[in-house]
């Protein structure tokens, strides 16, 4: 390996451990700099400024397993599995997420991820291809919120979930959500009713609450 590449392997490393821990905003090219050990000048030589320098970081494969080789009914945790397994072991996806919130190159990147990587692995799974980038999407939502709970917001409940134990609770349970994938329900008819047929009138303790989703009626 050239050593122009061994110290943009470094300038990458120390940018990703930065991003992940301050987050876009707060980290700074002197302090990557000082981390890989080399000048701040030769960061902006091969990378040009923060902005790229993130793209850069930012850039991985989720290797994602092949699901069409997955049996359908396991689908859901496989997905579920690795996504937790991925967040959990790799401080870009935490920081790409931390970024997202405010900065559009982080939204750009996250969008190129989901249009490259995951819908071209979990499209081809849905009955229904006109309503695959809605169930799709829809997983997405799931998988994101939790991510954005536990490594973002940081909410004490989601942060205390062990990885070995409740994490494993929780992603059983957005495994069954994401089951919505290769369910074939009607979802471009339940999507467009005003009430849809997947949800249901909640009542707790004599007050009637929101509507809330019930997808058993829908996915199962």
């Amino acid at each position: 390996m050239r050593q122009k590449d061994k110290t943009k392997g470094r300038i990458l490393a120390a940018a990703r451990k930065h991003f992940a821990a301050s987050g876009y905003e707060r980290a700074t090219i002197r302090a990557v700099a000082a981390e890989a050990g080399i000048d701040p000048a030769l960061v902006m030589r091969y990378f040009g400024n923060k902005e790229k320098l993130f793209a850069a970081a930012a850039e991985f494969d989720l290797r994602l397993p092949d699901l069409a080789a997955v049996p359908r009914g396991t689908v859901g945790s496989v997905l579920v599995g690795h996504f937790l397994d991925r967040w959990e072991s790799d401080d870009s996806l935490q920081a790409l997420l931390r970024a997202a919130v405010s900065h559009k190159v982080a939204v750009a990147r996250l969008r190129a991820i989901f249009a490259t990587q995951v819908m071209p692995a979990v499209a081809p799974l849905c009955p229904d291809r006109a309503t695959a980038a809605t169930r799709v999407g829809l997983v997405a939502t799931q998988m994101l919120g939790m991510a954005l709970c536990r490594y973002v917001l940081r909410l004490p409940p989601v942060v205390a979930l062990a990885f070995a134990g409740g994490i494993v609770v929780l992603a059983l349970v957005a495994a069954r959500r994401a089951r919505k994938v290769t369910a074939g329900c009607d979802l471009g008819a339940a999507l467009a009713t005003p009430r849809p047929p997947h949800l249901k009138r909640r009542t707790r303790r004599g007050r009637q609450g929101l509507w809330q989703v019930d997808w058993r009626t829908c996915f199962d």
